[in-house]
């Protein structure tokens, strides 16, 4: 089974661009790699439920779904990106779809200035109702780690595309309404110790546990959901 790697962050985070100065966390900066030893860990850890649930995005499938999925990600993660093209797709073909799972994402921003602006923006569709169309439009759109292509005039076109008007999300962004949301999943992250992304979490109906890390195959993914929709 090939296993894909993860994007790595040295750090907790870093500054973002000036509407986004109160954000900035102590770093001392970051190397975007393959983790090549990524592997499944079906270890029922015990967590905090609070780390899991505070700071999220809006369910993605029907909220009464026995299974949750968590995932922590940057929107110019290279391994984030493929996982949304090669696997969410099947995943949410045949669990979300089917009621069996639903999907959170929560931001690990860890990457550049882009990663924050991303997210808040993803944030601020949030409050028209558009915040996982928002999340499909940063991915297809993805162009490369710290390329520029999430700058804040193309984050404005973005949201544009998804029908929301740009007089609102501008001043939504402008006001940095999310930026502490950010920041306590950034802190949620840290305390759960990760260190790059994607890295997910699937919580069964029986509150157990199961921590995948980084970017694997749909058939890692399979093997959990089929495990905990027997218990």
């Amino acid at each position: 089974m090939k296993i894909h790697g993860r994007s790595i962050g040295i750090g907790a985070a870093i500054a973002g661009i000036a509407i986004f100065a109160i954000f900035m966390i102590a770093g001392s900066g970051f190397v975007n790699s393959a983790d090549t030893n990524t592997k499944t860990h079906n270890d029922n850890e015990k967590i905090q439920t609070s780390l899991l649930s505070d700071n999220t995005s809006p369910i993605l499938g029907s909220k009464d779904a026995p299974i949750t999925m968590v995932e922590f990600g940057d929107y110019q993660c290279f391994y984030c990106n493929q996982f949304y093209h090669t696997t969410e797709p099947d995943i949410v073909k045949n669990y979300v779809n089917t009621g069996k799972v639903k999907l959170v994402f929560k931001d690990f921003t860890i990457i550049g200035p882009d990663s924050i602006n991303a997210a808040h923006a993803a944030h601020c569709a949030q409050e028209k109702g558009k915040f996982w169309e928002y999340h499909d439009m940063l991915y297809d759109n993805w162009a490369g780690e710290n390329t520029g292509w999430a700058s804040s005039k193309n984050l404005l076109a973005f949201a544009t595309k998804v029908n929301i008007a740009a007089s609102d999300f501008n001043v939504c962004m402008t006001d940095a309404r999310y930026i502490s949301m950010i920041k306590g999943s950034v802190s949620d992250a840290n305390t759960l110790g990760l260190t790059g992304t994607p890295d997910f979490f699937i919580i069964g109906h029986d509150n157990s546990v199961t921590k995948i890390v980084g970017a694997q195959p749909y058939t890692a993914f399979d093997e959990i959901f089929k495990s905990k929709l027997k218990t």
